[in-house]
């Protein structure tokens, strides 16, 4: 580990505590957003996913402290990692057996629980892991483990890496279209002012992305959707998630899922050319 790098672990055990309210008027947006014909209504519980929309207004940066892409200046709770990409990498979830509901406050305990340094073949890579604990008023709880890398921008002229190819044998799908005003909408939920999500100038010119960059928490929660319209009488226990390469608005993908052993479901996410995009893993009760 460098110099540059070695003062990122002064950050291993730094907390936060955040706290927000499941307002119905959200719950709704959201609804809206993935284009459902309702949401759940006050006292209901909230579906699993929708609270990454939560806790990310109260002690939102000002905007004099955005950087030039859209999010917040390094330091702060998060590593001051001086590398210019930072991308959702996956995360682990675990939901109690009551569930949080629409209407409750809700409060939000995290920690920085580990940063690791590597070097890989595009170059440093830092893999910031951040544990929450989040929970309702009534009782519900969510543990999660949240895994975030930052990395170096591409050289000029370098082959994107070729993802694997997604599997088969999917016995639930649907074909999703990511176009602008979806991700402009869940940017928005989210309160995410990440360039890379909404402004296409951006996006190609200084990122040279090919096109819009799907939100890892968004195919995530299209995930978890097509699990809640398949088996609609079954409680998640546990999710994990990891994000294998990325999806643009320049074309649909689908999500998928098939039953595995025992409670578990297999889940992931099939881009335009049949790439693996993310694979997640699911377990009812």
């Amino acid at each position: 580990m460098t110099d540059d790098f070695s003062r990122l672990q002064d950050w291993v055990g730094r907390r936060e505590s955040r706290e927000d309210v499941v307002a119905a008027d959200r719950v709704a947006a959201m609804a809206a957003t993935l284009d459902l014909d309702a949401g759940p209504h006050p006292g209901e519980a909230l579906p699993p996913g929708w609270h990454w929309m939560f806790f990310n207004t109260r002690g939102a940066a000002k905007a004099r402290d955005i950087g030039a892409d859209g999010h917040p200046k390094r330091g702060g709770f998060l590593p001051d990692v001086a590398l210019p990409r930072r991308m959702w990498a996956g995360g682990r979830l675990a939901y109690s057996e009551r569930s949080i509901r629409v209407g409750e406050a809700i409060r939000r305990r995290s920690e920085i629980a580990k940063v690791d340094v590597k070097q890989g073949r595009s170059g440093t890579l830092v893999f910031v892991l951040v544990k929450h604990h989040i929970e309702g008023a009534g009782g519900g709880v969510i543990e999660e483990e949240h895994d975030i890398v930052y990395r170096d921008a591409p050289q000029p002229g370098a082959a994107a890496p070729t993802p694997p190819p997604a599997p088969g044998g999917a016995k639930w799908t649907k074909g999703i279209n990511p176009d602008p005003v979806l991700l402009f909408r869940y940017s928005a939920l989210t309160f995410n002012g990440h360039r890379i999500h909404y402004d296409q100038p951006y996006v190609t010119q200084v990122e040279g992305y090919p096109g819009l960059i799907v939100h890892g928490p968004l195919i995530s929660t299209l995930l978890l959707e097509l699990l809640r319209r398949e088996q609609p009488d079954r409680r998640l226990a546990r999710y994990a998630f990891r994000a294998v390469s990325p999806l643009f608005d320049t074309a649909g993908f689908t999500v998928n899922g098939a039953t595995g052993e025992g409670d578990s479901v297999r889940l992931w996410a099939t881009g335009p050319q049949g790439q693996l995009a993310m694979e997640a893993t699911a377990v009812m009760s």
